[in-house]
């Protein structure tokens, strides 16, 4: 019998506390039917399959984000918003590590296009209107700025970092600063 009160978006936000504790890759609709002390087959009736499961907690990680990307990002330009935009997925990332793997899973085209994945590229394009680039180096500076910032954090998240000297965080600020004078200083084609 199903649990009253439980829902899709009930059931995504429990996923994606799961998620946080133990991963993402080990989020299921049976570990979170374990959660919810209920049968498996009673979640069906909100979520159609883990995948499905997964692509909500995913629309919701993205959605987080977009969220705390926006406060941060209001009132800024140039590298002070590129610095916000940047310390957002890397303070998500530490505070929600499940939720930030999903954030990253593939979604179907449609989807993608109903996420909040669109908010996040057109703050990345806002702040790069501050460079001055036009496409399609807009484009492909939103490709490495992505690159970069989901490069470091999920290296440092998995302990890439914290062998050796300099400290992550002056690495992380210097990467920043790196960025900012490339996006000033963009090569010509």
């Amino acid at each position: 019998m199903v649990r009253a009160g439980l829902s899709a978006e009930r059931l995504a936000r429990a996923g994606a506390e799961l998620a946080d504790e133990v991963g993402f890759e080990h989020v299921t609709v049976s570990a979170l039917a374990r959660r919810f002390d209920v049968k498996v087959a009673s979640l069906y009736s909100h979520v159609k399959s883990s995948q499905d499961l997964k692509t909500r907690i995913a629309v919701l990680a993205l959605e987080e984000m977009a969220d705390r990307a926006a406060a941060a990002l209001a009132g800024r330009a140039g590298k002070d918003a590129l610095v916000a935009l940047a310390n957002v997925y890397r303070d998500y990332a530490r505070a929600h590590p499940g939720r930030y793997d999903a954030s990253r899973l593939r979604l179907a085209p449609e989807e993608a296009a109903a996420s909040a994945g669109v908010r996040h590229a057109q703050m990345t394009r806002a702040i790069l209107r501050g460079y001055d680039l036009t496409e399609p180096d807009e484009t492909h500076a939103v490709r490495l700025l992505g690159s970069v910032f989901h490069g470091y954090v999920s290296l440092e998240l998995a302990g890439g970092f914290s062998h050796s000297a300099p400290d992550s965080q002056e690495s992380w600020t210097r990467t920043l600063d790196a960025l900012d004078a490339l996006l000033r200083n963009w090569p010509a084609p």
